[in-house]
């Protein structure tokens, strides 16, 4: 069954006034009344969304279903390819599919892969099938937990997050082999590094727009936090150092630090606790997107005008100023 582009009767967990101003700026960024549209729905887990080069479609994942869904004007909601990320290239316990998604400078669509637990690019598509050519799939010698979310730098790197949310039993897992649920770079020569094993849940991670700095969410309930890493003269991200704590934020609406994108003006737009925070380069909340549901991630329409969110069963869009 296909996914519904709208719902007759609006969800009431979605609310119709979405947007909480907390400081002028926010105006700057979404118009006080901007309204989410339901794009599709139906989906166990929704992530990962990426806007297709040169078509004004968006693709995003369905987690648990090990599927990738395709939004168009044209089409709505259609599934797109599947299996997304349990290949049978690794066992995989949960059977998870792709999570994070990106299209890297040669416009090939690159892959989070849960349940074969790697970095892959999709090399080849027919149909609904497609088939996959490795990156990364291990560090030191040892599997990843399930990588999670990625972004490609300009000279090629690839920097990611490895959770063991694709894990059953997650850190208890006998299938873990890393000790650390960590964040990596891999070079474009295929060494791989780590940036960082001491964040309990890394999860989405973005670059500001001159490169400089690292943001990565860490979503721990107990510790629902984004970090920053600092670029050094060698181009290493380095010097972690706690950006924003929205702990006490978790009782009070569902959701976690997840994904993010950051504007050219240095802008985040990133899920947490309610939905989409929109916080400016000094740290300071300029407002919410609320989203009634879990957020798990965004994504920027290719001229900037629409932020695409993936929440709980959803693919919303909403109208932005940029």
């Amino acid at each position: 069954m296909s996914a519904v582009q709208a719902a007759a009767v609006w969800p009431v967990e979605l609310p119709q006034q979405p947007v909480e101003v907390a400081d002028a700026a926010m105006l700057q960024v979404i118009g006080a009344d901007a309204k989410l549209e339901i794009l599709s729905t139906g989906h166990l887990w929704a992530e990962g969304p990426v806007a297709e080069p040169g078509t004004g479609a968006v693709l995003f994942s369905d987690v648990p279903k090990n599927q990738i869904w395709r939004w168009s004007a044209a089409t709505g909601s259609t599934l797109y390819l599947t299996p997304s990320g349990a290949t049978g290239h690794k066992k995989s316990a949960l059977g998870e599919g792709s999570n994070g998604l990106i299209f890297n400078k040669k416009s090939e669509l690159v892959l989070a892969q849960h349940g074969d637990r790697r970095l892959a690019i999709r090399s080849a598509q027919q149909g609904q099938q497609a088939t996959f050519r490795t990156l990364t799939e291990q560090y030191q010698g040892k599997a990843f937990n399930s990588p999670n979310d990625l972004i490609e730098l300009q000279d090629g790197r690839y920097l990611f997050t490895d959770p063991p949310y694709g894990l059953k039993d997650g850190d208890r897992s006998p299938d873990k082999q890393q000790p650390h649920n960590g964040v990596y770079q891999l070079k474009v020569d295929g060494v791989v590094s780590l940036i960082s094993a001491g964040l309990t849940r890394p999860n989405g991670l973005a670059v500001s727009p001159d490169e400089q700095y690292l943001y990565v969410a860490n979503s721990d309930p107990a510790a629902a936090q984004w970090w920053r890493f600092r670029r050094d003269a060698q181009g290493q991200y380095q010097d972690g150092q706690l950006w924003l704590d929205v702990t006490a934020e978790v009782a009070k609406a569902s959701g976690l630090p997840d994904g993010l994108k950051v504007l050219p003006n240095g802008i985040l737009l990133a899920t947490g606790p309610g939905g989409v925070w929109v916080i400016n380069a000094d740290r300071k909340v300029l407002g919410r997107i609320n989203t009634g549901v879990a957020a798990a991630n965004v994504a920027l329409s290719s001229d900037r005008q629409y932020l695409y969110i993936t929440a709980s069963q959803y693919l919303l869009r909403i109208k932005l100023k940029t």
